[in-house]
């Protein structure tokens, strides 16, 4: 659904976008992370046909976006991280004014428009004055409009900024209705926690490059080697303490009362053969595992190692 391949943009002499490859297939609901400054928002607008690349190629749908702008719109929805709305018009006039600029009108624009407020949970507010609605109401009403014209990729930025809980969680059932019916999604957002209960696949950018993507479960246990392994212990604790720090993989170990955690960079054969050695050197433990790994954590991990 969407291909870019070195795609670079500078802004004087800063360097927002380095080569940057990425793909992501139809269904997939892609979150974008990075710090500030690392071309989220860049490579979004790009996307969107709202800021011109340097060099490189988007490629949306089959279409080449950079050359086809008018077929590009037809073909995405874009949701700003700030957007503005009118205030003095009611919901339905807002939405009916969107469809209009796709060419739908009258009946046929007032019946899509009241299926996509009922779609954002609005349908209830058509006769409200925008200015009424809530942050939250506004978001999902800007979702709403983007949608108008049945677009195969939606492109949001930052959708949850600003939203309380309850709001966001509105937003996410949303989003997965969607996905679930075909829509592809580009989402970038702060909230990684809940970005990766949402999303099927991710990627990290950081200074204009794409450092790490893939599906939710394949990232997150990208660099599982570098997660602490966690174990307690039962009896015999100093004979356990000695094998670990016995063991040519144990880099640090941390003990706090029963619970060593230590950082062990063999792979899980070697994991294996470590419990064996517990066990057979008389340690007692009732659990051993590497601690669960997050989007949040691998995020800090990697913009601190790309940082360093």
């Amino acid at each position: 659904m969407l291909t870019i391949h070195k795609l670079t943009k500078s802004y004087g002499k800063f360097l927002a976008l380095d080569q940057l490859d990425l793909k992501i297939r139809p269904g997939e609901i892609y979150g974008f992370v990075g710090p500030n400054g690392a071309g989220k928002t860049t490579t979004m607008k790009i996307c969107a046909g709202l800021m011109k690349a340097d060099s490189g190629e988007v490629v949306i749908d089959g279409i080449n976006a950079l050359e086809n702008n008018r077929e590009l719109k037809k073909r995405i929805g874009y949701m700003p991280d700030f957007f503005g709305v009118y205030d003095n018009l009611k919901t339905i006039e807002y939405m009916e004014f969107y469809a209009s600029i796709y060419g739908i009108t009258g009946k046929e624009a007032r019946t899509l428009c009241m299926e996509l407020l009922d779609s954002v949970q609005l349908k209830d507010q058509y006769d409200n004055y925008v200015d009424s609605l809530s942050r939250g109401m506004k978001q999902r009403l800007c979702l709403a409009r983007c949608l108008v014209h049945g677009p195969k990729l939606l492109i949001l930025d930052e959708p949850a900024s600003g939203l309380d809980p309850r709001a966001r969680v509105i937003m996410k059932d949303i989003l997965r209705r969607l996905s679930a019916e075909g829509m592809t999604i580009l989402i970038s957002s702060h909230i990684l926690p809940e970005l990766a209960q949402i999303c099927t696949h991710a990627g990290i950018i950081e200074k204009g490059k794409l450092v790490l993507s893939g599906s939710i479960e394949e990232i997150t246990s990208a660099r599982g080697s570098t997660r602490p392994i966690v174990l307690r212990m039962v009896d015999n604790q100093e004979a356990t303490v000695r094998v670990i720090r016995d063991n040519p993989f144990t880099k640090k170990i941390t003990i706090l009362e029963n619970v060593v955690s230590l950082l062990f960079t063999g792979n899980q054969e070697e994991e294996a053969a470590l419990l064996t050695s517990i066990i057979q050197g008389g340690g007692v433990i009732s659990s051993f595992a590497r601690e669960e790994s997050s989007l949040e954590a691998l995020f800090l991990q990697i913009t601190h190692e790309e940082g360093s």
